[in-house]
């Protein structure tokens, strides 16, 4: 389970759990590089759609619910349950509408980011923005839970 340290130095301690939507294992595993590449050795959980991440947070089908508060890292294009389905289903469910959620997609499409800043992501990054090796990404969210105060 991926268990990050973050905030200010009396909450440095409090775990923050790393959650990625994404189906496509090359994207999911250039982002566990960057990881590993800035040496963050925390693991990261994934779902491979939001169907599967919905019930990872509900503890089904045998699944631990990992501790809150919870990042996430979203893909848009996916099958069953598209990235802005399952922001919408976070923001409805009253003990996950607070979770942190930034967008990892392909899509430039003006509606998918207009639909998803619509329902108060963090960010919205295109891949191939953060590039290949997705490094500026893991700096960017380094940064982010190591200066933001999450909600519990």
């Amino acid at each position: 389970m991926e268990l990050l340290e973050y905030g200010t130095e009396h909450n440095r301690t409090r775990p923050v759990s790393l959650i990625m939507v994404e189906d496509d294992d090359g994207d999911a595993k250039a982002v566990r590089r960057a990881f590993a590449k800035a040496r963050i050795s925390n693991p990261m959980l994934r779902a491979t759609d939001g169907v599967d991440a919905l019930e990872l947070l509900n503890g089904e089908n045998g699944r631990e619910t990992p501790p809150k508060p919870y990042i996430f890292l979203v893909d848009i294009n996916m099958p069953r349950m598209n990235g802005i389905e399952f922001i919408a289903a976070l923001r409805e469910d009253p003990n996950l509408r607070d979770s942190v959620v930034f967008v990892l997609t392909t899509s430039k499409r003006d509606e998918d980011m207009t639909a998803a800043y619509g329902l108060n992501v963090a960010g919205y990054i295109v891949k191939q923005t953060a590039g290949t090796s997705m490094v500026p990404l893991v700096e960017m969210l380094d940064c982010y839970w190591r200066l933001v105060e999450l909600p519990c």
